[in-house]
């Protein structure tokens, strides 16, 4: 039989036996210009494949508006001229510590917890979803001469539920839509998450990061027969902000990767080239262990996982290790690197010396403005992601009250009378003063990136709980919502020039120049919180609390001379209003 297709105890092509070799890369998180030069790596460190996630938040992000699902084809497209398989795994959630696991926020806030279910409704969402993807994927196959060999069935199904109804409804919904490729499910090695969600007679992989031996006879005592393969092999991890840089020892990572091949198995790096987050799409974690119900801990910018190809495409040790480990599986000798990206040819600060405050950004780039009995959560105002200022004016006569937001997500700086009065969080919920009756309030509410995995994931941002002075919930909130997509248009927002932000929170503009473009990293010395973006492109969050410190700015959102830099900072700047790009 002809064709890619999973054996009784391995994966076939034309009849032949053949393994594996995949890594992850997100074409959503990687400059479409450095597709190739990326791949390219992925080549060189000895892989065959190439698997990628499909973030339905990004491509369709009001319903039934779709934007641009071409890009999965022209990513495909590429990894076929580099020679390389590929894996898809189009959801509909992915994690991938990507806002909402990938989930458009108005389906979570609509459905709330009938998502990933066999709810009716949601299917439905699915289908019209699915119906507008598949087909990039469809006329890609092998078995039409295209790269890709697997296609994935939702992702770890069983670390979140046990629906198999659901599961089969979307096995059928695939094979509705034309999949004839391999399909396969993602999982722990753990008896509960590969029964939630496997199904039968489709491939069961699993995920790790050590103990392969181990993970693989859990999974036998499931499927007895059939590939072994790592789909998620965890060669490094993500950051939180406000947390520690983490890394894995390459050599400890290069030992479980051997580990994995030595048991016969295909395997999927997981992260190959991690990339970036960029446009503040990046998601967020509770801790809490299994009830994840604990502090919002939000993902920072960088996703370069500590891969073996780092977020500036460049090789690591953990590369050359992996390469070392991985040539003993190939057919051939393996090609060479190709070259490195260019960098920025010689260092730049610049003054940002235009400004505009957040009131005048939300009059030109926010949605209409409204009064509502209690304050709408963002997802009621169609913000995926961004800000949303509330006012209102307390009642008044009465003497100065504690003010509170329970329920706040994620954070909101407050303003009493035009005056900043502290920032909130979940965690402390409270102004530390008492407000006085007739005072006039603003809170700017930011999404710091919604859950990605868990039992917590959907819930909803902005002011969730409402209201509070002393016990007494206030009513007759404004809102307006200012989505990040909105700054497209930030260039037409009126702005002051000579510095006249004086550190305040607020939309800065100026011009970078630059000689040679090359990539570079982005400093924001004395910046607190915002988003930057580069001639329009925006290269996501900068936070003064760490571990993050800089933002990756691709080589291609350059050019030589002028180069408009803009700077939303929601808190507050402790120093000149410079940019540093080197």
């Amino acid at each position: 039989m002809n064709g890619f297709r999973v054996g009784e105890d391995g994966f076939e092509v034309d009849g032949r036996p053949v393994r594996l070799l995949s890594g992850a890369l997100h074409y959503f998180r990687v400059h479409e210009a450095q597709w190739g030069h990326r791949l390219a790596m992925l080549r060189a460190m000895g892989l065959n494949c190439v698997e990628t996630y499909v973030p339905w938040n990004v491509h369709e992000p009001c319903p039934g508006e779709f934007h641009d699902v071409e890009a999965l084809g022209r990513f495909l497209d590429a990894a076929h001229r580099e020679g390389l398989w590929a894996i898809v795994r189009p959801g509909p959630y992915i994690c991938a510590e990507w806002d909402n696991g990938g989930l458009p926020a108005w389906l979570t806030g609509e459905l709330g917890a009938r998502v990933r279910t066999r709810d009716a409704r949601y299917l439905e969402r699915v289908e019209r979803w699915f119906a507008r993807l598949l087909p990039q994927v469809v006329a890609r196959q092998h078995d039409r001469g295209g790269p890709v060999v697997l296609v994935q069935v939702e992702n770890e199904y069983g670390s979140y539920g046990s629906d198999g109804v659901y599961l089969r409804a979307l096995t059928e919904l695939l094979r509705g839509l034309g999949v004839t490729a391999e399909l396969c499910t993602s999982d722990g090695p753990e008896d509960h998450m590969l029964t939630g969600g496997s199904v039968p007679g489709v491939l069961a992989t699993v995920n790790f990061g050590s103990r392969a031996r181990e993970g693989f006879d859990v999974l036998r005592r499931h499927r007895p027969v059939g590939p072994l393969m790592c789909m998620e092999f965890w060669c490094g991890w993500f950051d939180h902000w406000g947390a520690e840089h983490i890394v894995r020892e390459p050599r400890d990572a290069a030992g479980a990767l051997r580990e994995i091949l030595e048991c016969g198995a295909s395997v999927n790096l997981y992260m190959a080239h991690g990339g970036t987050s960029f446009a503040g799409w990046a998601g967020a974690n509770r801790d809490g262990g299994a009830l994840h119900d604990g502090a919002l801990q939000p993902d920072v910018t960088s996703y370069d996982y500590d891969a073996p190809v780092d977020e500036r495409g460049r090789p690591t040790e953990k590369f050359w290790l992996f390469r070392e480990v991985l040539a003993a599986y190939a057919e051939g000798p393996l090609p060479e690197p190709p070259p490195a990206p260019a960098a920025l040819a010689a260092p730049v600060v610049a003054r940002l010396g235009e400004w505009a405050p957040l009131d005048a950004v939300a009059a030109r780039l926010g949605g209409p403005e409204a009064e509502h009995a209690v304050p709408p959560t963002f997802e009621e105002l169609g913000v995926d992601r961004g800000l949303v200022r509330y006012s209102f004016t307390l009642p008044a006569p009465r003497r100065p009250y504690p003010l509170s937001v329970p329920g706040l997500r994620d954070r909101a700086v407050v303003y009493v009378d035009g005056v900043r009065a502290g920032v909130l969080t979940e965690d402390s919920p409270a102004l530390p003063a008492p407000v006085p009756g007739g005072a006039r309030v603003e809170l700017w509410v930011e999404s710091l990136g919604r859950v990605s995995y868990g039992p917590r994931l959907g819930e909803a941002k902005g002011l969730t709980g409402g209201v509070l002075h002393e016990r007494q919930y206030v009513h007759g909130v404004r809102a307006v919502g200012v989505p990040l997509g909105a700054f497209e248009a930030a260039a037409s927002v009126p702005c002051a020039g000579g510095g006249g932000g004086a550190g305040r929170a607020g939309l800065y503009r100026g011009v970078v120049e630059v000689g040679v473009p090359g990539d570079a990293r982005l400093e924001l010395p004395g910046w607190t919180r915002g988003f930057v973006w580069v001639n329009g492109f925006c290269v996501g969050r900068y936070w003064e609390v760490g571990p993050q410190r800089g933002l990756y700015v691709p080589g291609p959102v350059l050019r030589e001379g002028a180069n408009a830099v803009w700077v939303l900072e929601v808190e507050g700047v402790g120093g000149p209003a410079e940019v540093r790009l080197g």
